[in-house]
């Protein structure tokens, strides 16, 4: 398993306890008792603090299902990735500064 599941797994089980561990990955908001608003926005903070990622509040719609949000976050870490290769400087050949 993947390094950003197991741990989106974590973040499921401190958010939602009463789920059994083989049971998140296909959680939802209906087959989970105790997913409301409430919960969805300290499942929200959680990923930021956890994959140090910032959550777009728009894309809450997204977040339908445990594969939704892993998605979500994988794309976030994807852009992270990408925003941090182009954030290094720019070597010129021949330029010995």
């Amino acid at each position: 398993m993947d390094e950003t599941k197991e741990l989106l797994i974590k973040c499921f089980s401190a958010v939602f306890p009463q789920l059994r561990t083989e049971d998140i990955p296909q959680a939802t908001p209906e087959s989970v008792k105790g997913w409301d608003s409430v919960a969805t926005v300290t499942l929200l903070a959680m990923l930021e603090q956890e994959f140090s990622i910032e959550v777009d509040f728009t894309a809450v719609e997204e977040f339908g299902s445990f594969p939704s949000i892993l998605a979500y976050i994988q794309r976030q870490k994807g852009a992270s990735a990408v925003s941090r290769e182009f954030a290094k400087p720019l070597r010129v050949p021949g330029n010995s500064e």
